[in-house]
């Protein structure tokens, strides 16, 4: 499959882009923000390390993503392919995807500098679940694998829209010509679930679910898992039963409509044993 036999999928060359900057970066590579000459709007691209060995399974992905659309989940709008403002003459290739102009969950908490108000939460908490559900029921369900605030963009009215998804099973080939410069794991690990850190895990939809219960601690709370500890002990004491502590969230607001539940939904989702986590799957 080349890229100019995907009917589904649009092309972005760099001569299509203009006003490019830098918003982001992470074990992929960097994300900017561009303008499109003749949309005329702005686009997130998200550029990966360039690798010959990638383009296929990305292309594949790319079109397993578009069997369906769910507006909490972000959707790639393009390939890019060419040439960004720090690659020099290196030809990059990365997704064109729409521009979030709220930012991601993380923002939002930094902003805050602690938890968004009940209402907000609930209904973030809600909208990240249904793009959760929508990812594990497509044919063959799609694993986020990294589910963190900073996965979670808002657009202009605070909806949540989940991104990052499908791209942990071809990380490694993406990444691996810059792992020695990264401490990129794959996944974040305050977030993976005790069964992920044995060397011949297969991830599962359990991973995602555990990940979605400590991304509700920490929406609850303002607060990233374990602030306390550090981040060598982290994976040895998740394998151990340790998960990020409940007294701030029953002490500071126990007459919150719905938060009982909410705390209960945390601790079904945490489980060690994913075989005991609820299904995402519609019934």
């Amino acid at each position: 499959m080349a890229l100019h036999n995907s009917p589904a999928l649009k092309v972005v060359k760099d001569t299509d882009l203009e006003d490019w900057e830098v918003i982001g970066s992470g074990g992929f590579g960097q994300i900017y923000k561009a303008k499109h000459r003749q949309w005329c709007e702005f686009v997130a691209i998200k550029l990966l390390h360039y690798d010959d060995g990638t383009g296929q399974a990305l292309l594949h992905e790319l079109d397993m993503m578009q069997q369906g659309s769910n507006r909490h989940v972000l959707q790639v709008i393009g390939i890019f392919k060419g040439q960004s403002p720090s690659s020099g003459s290196s030809i990059q290739m990365g997704l064109v995807m729409d521009f979030m102009e709220r930012g991601s969950l993380a923002d939002l908490q930094q902003t805050l500098q602690g938890p968004p108000p009940w209402p907000l939460a609930f209904r973030l908490t809600h909208q990240i679940a249904l793009g959760i559900n929508f990812l594990h029921s497509l044919s063959p369900p799609v694993l986020h694998l990294d589910l963190k605030p900073s996965n979670v963009l808002l657009d202009s009215d605070l909806n949540a829209k989940l991104t990052d998804f499908g791209l942990a099973r071809f990380s490694s080939s993406i990444t691996r010509t810059s792992k020695k410069n990264s401490n990129d794991t794959g996944g974040t690990i305050r977030y993976m679930p005790p069964e992920a850190f044995d060397t011949s895990y297969n991830p599962s939809r359990a991973f995602d679910i555990y990940s979605f219960g400590i991304l509700l601690w920490s929406i609850a709370t303002g607060k990233k898992p374990y602030p306390n500890a550090l981040s060598a002990i982290v994976p040895i004491r998740i394998p151990m039963g340790d998960r990020p502590s409940l007294d701030d969230i029953r002490c500071t607001d126990a007459g919150v409509a719905g938060l009982t539940r909410l705390i209960d939904l945390m601790q079904e989702c945490w489980r060690s044993n994913p075989k005991q986590r609820p299904s995402s799957r519609r019934k």
